[in-house]
């Protein structure tokens, strides 16, 4: 074989990658990952409300839903005619998701478009055989009708979708509430915009070490409930103490960490980030989850993080009670938590600047516990 046929085939068998923001919450996070230059994947925005559907000027594709029920005004709130909107659009769905290896599903979970169009998504996703995450963010405790829209929301993606990543903001107000409005609302934004952006770069971008589509399907697939936890640590444990925050404070209240079925991190260091170091999460994690089938991780490189580590921790198949009460508060983070990860989400609201040094993969890899 030669070299152009080899670059020929590495063209071809790239997997392809669609994010799809659903109603005024997921088209304001895929505005984010724009912004960040998602590389290798396509952006669609999808909204029953014409007015915020045109602020987005960075999508590859714009979708007005249900323009004859809703007539570009929005669907009020109610889930059902964000349903019936997103039906009425569903040959323009299929064609748009057609031939999609994976596909990220991006939405607040609460009100009408995103709520009820989301798991009407996830149905054309499962038909067409891509692997199908869903990336949404619940109300707080004290929006009781909002979350119990959420709750069945989540219910009926489940049918349909290969893993649902959960942040509830009740979760995120212990560590942000003291950020400007603006700020505090761009820490959810980045949150999610940063695991699906940090997945496609590394499926589709070269590395040292690469992560695959298959070794993401082998840990997403038939996932159910993820969660999300991050951590920073700095001096000489500052690994130890990131990956502990990590998994200790998920942004959701899940059952049991050590029964998670599998677990991706996302690890970013300055320059100074060495192999060793890399390494050595791979080994907590083992260690913290020992009922996990498979590990996988990641490391990046972020100039503005001298010193610092930063990890994200997704972990795939949780038990969350959330979706057997419903309602019953959330419990509190630790006091000795609390402070580091709000250091952490203001600077990921900070790197939001478009004069940020952007971040480059520099290694993943996998460990597995599978015979």
């Amino acid at each position: 074989m030669t070299r152009e046929q080899l670059l020929e085939k590495v063209k071809t068998s790239r997997p392809s990658v669609t994010v799809v923001g659903l109603g005024g919450a997921g088209c304001n996070i895929t505005t984010w990952i724009a912004d960040k230059k998602l590389a290798g994947g396509k952006i669609i925005g999808a909204n029953t409300d014409a007015s915020h559907l045109s602020t987005m000027t960075h999508a590859d594709k714009l979708m007005l839903l249900g323009e004859k029920l809703c007539k570009g005004h929005g669907c009020g709130g109610f889930p059902e005619r964000g349903s019936e909107a997103a039906r009425e659009n569903m040959a323009e769905i299929k064609a748009e998701l057609k031939d999609t290896n994976l596909l990220f599903l991006v939405a607040g979970l609460g009100g009408g478009s995103g709520t009820g169009a989301i798991p009407v998504f996830a149905g054309v996703g499962r038909e067409m055989g891509a692997l199908t995450i869903a990336c949404v963010t619940i109300p707080f405790t004290i929006e009781m009708t909002r979350r119990e829209k959420a709750r069945d929301s989540i219910k009926a993606l489940a049918e349909n979708c290969d893993s649902i990543v959960v942040i509830d903001n009740s979760k995120l107000r212990e560590v942000a509430g003291n950020l400007p409005l603006k700020e505090a609302l761009a820490v959810a934004n980045a949150l999610v915009g940063s695991f699906v952006k940090n997945i496609t770069d590394t499926i589709t971008q070269p590395s040292l070490i690469n992560l695959d589509y298959a070794d993401l399907r082998a840990v997403m697939e038939r996932g159910g409930i993820s969660s999300i936890g991050i951590g920073e640590g700095d001096g000489a444990s500052r690994v130890e103490k990131a990956v502990s925050q990590a998994l200790s404070t998920p942004l959701l209240d899940i059952t049991d960490i050590s029964n998670a079925y599998g677990v991706l991190i996302h690890i970013v260091g300055g320059e100074d980030l060495t192999l060793e170091e890399v390494a050595v999460v791979g080994e907590q994690i083992m260690e913290k989850v020992p009922n996990t089938k498979r590990v996988i991780w990641g490391a990046k490189v972020d100039p503005g993080l001298a010193g610092r580590v930063r990890v994200m921790a997704v972990l795939t198949g949780v038990t969350c009670p959330f979706l057997d009460v419903g309602l019953r508060p959330a419990p509190q983070l630790p006091k000795e938590v609390v402070k580091p990860l709000r250091e952490a989400m203001e600077h990921m609201a900070r790197a939001q600047d478009v004069s940020y040094p952007r971040e480059t993969i520099s290694r993943a890899a996998v460990f597995s516990k599978e015979k």
